[in-house]
């Protein structure tokens, strides 16, 4: 960049060159560096004025339009006279119109303006409506991912089930009844869950606590502690194990454990028995004990107590949540059989702990010599773990209990005499209950299956195939004054049923005109089906029979009466009384077999015709 001196300089130069040139140069010269001055400032001038490339060499004398003021401003004098300021001189008239020109040069930067906040309203909105569209579509993937979690938690628990009815059950799946047996009131599991690990390998265990994760994951919080507790036992069985393999190989069962196998024996005796609370106090005495430390401590017997003690505490909480559940379950059927129940399984009270009773880390636990304790001369302060604590009943204790209850006649149905039976009761004779349990156990060595009965199965068959466009129909009317000759010899009683009534839109012309599809008509009774089951039908060969009879109060219904023999009564149902349709393309059915009596028809559609 030049200083300032030196464009001083320069511009001087310039001056005296402009000026030597002008003295020297000639008159034609003259005019014509003037007329380019002029031509120069013109064409700055129409620039200014907005004109395009092709008007700039008009002038006055030479464009196409013939206008000798063509540079010329040019003065709208008819407006002028009209807004009164036709008198204004030229400079006045020019400073008016550059303070029009400013007003609407402000004018259209506020209308900018205003455009440009609209804009970023507008995307702010929509920046607002496409975050709470995310939102939304958060909760609602969300809730598909819950779903989705509860749908293979579901089938989990049916693959258990499968594999358990198939008798090729998995540890999981034993596990997976377990617990859902609780939110059952009347399955009950006698065993403690932990027993179900007796006899699986160590890959078994393995895939047992990978099955474990899974199911905790599916959950989602629900059970979390007794899936924890019951990975602790299982990766502890699983240590034991490996332990017990190794021993056997020799060379790796050397290594130095924590405990000696001699002091094994003696530290089991302990824990064995002790009830949760028992084990939580010995469990914080040893760790206190391991962070006061010492020069003969040995941290590595502690610590191998302390892994074992967790696996104790597990199965003590386990066990104590078994029999909780047992209590709760026996004190529901006492309820419901009204068997005035004493206090179920009484907690005992211990006696103040003796001297050998008393649980003492240091004293109990004291490390034999052998190969994996070194002797120690003097411990630290002992740490006491006393506990004064319940006593919770063993398994045998329960089942002992229960059989003195049963032989106490406690579990014994009350005697009902016949006034005492409710009116709707069903009475069994003996001969016909064995013969029901032979057909139940015919049936199950044929299928394998027991889990559905006779009524489920029938009723599994009158509910197939059912619509969206049917309901269940169950309107019984009442057949009073019916006498039965067989009454003396067979108890009357009323068959059971599952029927479905069909109802829809009738398109007719009146209807086509005043509903659509949007704002359907009423819908209209178009047919009925009846499922009535007759499984102990004493006469094997005589067909039940219907008979239609006319409804004395409304003519607009029938009613529709089954009639079948002993032991069964007759039973009638209240129905729209219009013609039927005979034919079985429109599927018309009347038959029995299986012990079920199907009756299926609809009503004939008369359709206008001119």
């Amino acid at each position: 960049q030049l200083s300032l001196q030196e464009r001083l300089r320069l511009r001087e130069e310039k001056k005296k060159q402009a000026a030597l040139l002008k003295a020297m140069e000639t008159p034609e010269e003259k005019r014509a560096r003037r007329l380019a001055k002029k031509e120069a400032k013109e064409r700055k001038k129409r620039e200014k004025m907005g004109w395009g490339v092709e008007y700039m060499g008009y002038t006055n004398t030479n464009n196409p339009f013939g206008d000798n003021n063509l540079l010329g401003t040019f003065i709208w004098s008819k407006a002028l006279e009209k807004k009164g300021i036709s008198h204004l001189d030229k400079e006045d008239l020019k400073e008016r119109n550059k303070r029009i020109q400013e007003d609407n040069r402000l004018e259209l930067q506020k209308v900018k303006q205003l455009r440009l906040e609209r804009e970023r309203e507008k995307a702010m909105r929509e920046q607002e409506l496409e975050m709470l569209q995310r939102e939304k579509e958060a909760e609602h993937f969300k809730t598909w991912e819950e779903q989705e979690d509860n749908f293979h938690l579901q089938q989990a628990k049916l693959r258990s089930k499968i594999r358990i009815r198939d008798g090729r059950a998995k540890p999981i799946d034993l596990l997976a009844k377990y617990i859902s047996a609780e939110d059952d009131d009347l399955a009950v599991e006698m065993h403690e869950p932990y027993t179900f690990l007796n006899g699986l390998t160590v890959s078994d265990m393995e895939d047992l606590v990978e099955d474990i994760q899974v199911y905790m994951e599916l959950e989602q919080g629900k059970n979390v502690d007794f899936w924890r507790d019951m990975t602790i036992i299982t990766e502890d069985e699983i240590a034991k194990l490996r332990k017990l393999e190794a021993s056997g190989k020799g060379g790796p069962g050397e290594r130095r454990d924590g405990v000696n196998a001699s002091v094994s024996s003696d530290v089991q005796s302990v824990f064995k028995g002790k009830t949760y609370n028992q084990l939580q106090a010995l469990y914080q005495g040893i760790e206190s004990k391991i962070r006061a430390g010492g020069p003969n401590l040995d941290i590595g017997y502690w610590e191998s107590l302390l892994q074992q003690l967790k696996a104790y505490m597990a199965r003590a909480r386990l066990r104590e949540r078994h029999q909780d559940v047992l209590r709760q379950k026996l004190y529901k059927l006492k309820q419901e059989q009204g068997v005035e129940s004493e206090p179920l399984f009484p907690i005992i009270k211990q006696e103040p702990a003796s001297p050998s009773d008393r649980l003492d880390p240091e004293e109990s636990l004291e490390p034999q010599p052998g190969p994996s304790s070194e002797p120690e001369a003097e411990q630290d302060t002992e740490t006491k773990g006393e506990v004064e604590g319940e006593a919770v009943l063993m398994e045998e204790d329960l089942i002992q209990q229960s059989l003195d209850d049963y032989d106490a006649g406690k579990y014994s149905p009350r005697l009902l005499g016949p006034n005492e039976l409710p009116f709707d009761a069903h009475v069994l004779e003996a001969e016909e209950d064995t013969h029901r349990l032979l057909l139940l156990r015919q049936q199950l060595q044929v299928t394998g299956d027991a889990s559905e009965s006779t009524d489920d199965i029938f009723f599994r068959k009158a509910k197939e195939g059912m619509g969206a466009d049917e309901a269940q129909f169950s309107v019984e009317m009442p057949l009073t004054g019916k006498a039965y000759l067989w009454a003396d010899k067979y108890r009357p009683r009323k068959p059971r049923f599952f029927n479905r009534v069909h109802t829809g839109f009738e398109w007719n012309k009146y209807n086509q005109t005043h509903y659509d599809f949007d704002n359907p008509p009423p819908k209209i009774v178009q047919g009925y089906k009846f499922n009535i089951f007759y499984p102990d039908l004493i006469d094997k060969r005589s067909t039940p029979e219907y008979f239609l009879e006319a409804c004395q109060d409304n003519k607009d219904f029938a009613i529709l009466r089954f009639h079948a023999g002993p032991p069964y009564e007759d039973i009638a149902f209240k129905i729209v009384n219009r013609e039927w349709e005979y034919s079985h393309r429109h599927g018309f059915r009347c038959q029995f077999a299986n012990g079920i009596f199907q009756l299926w028809f609809h009503f004939k559609r008369y359709r206008y015709r001119r």
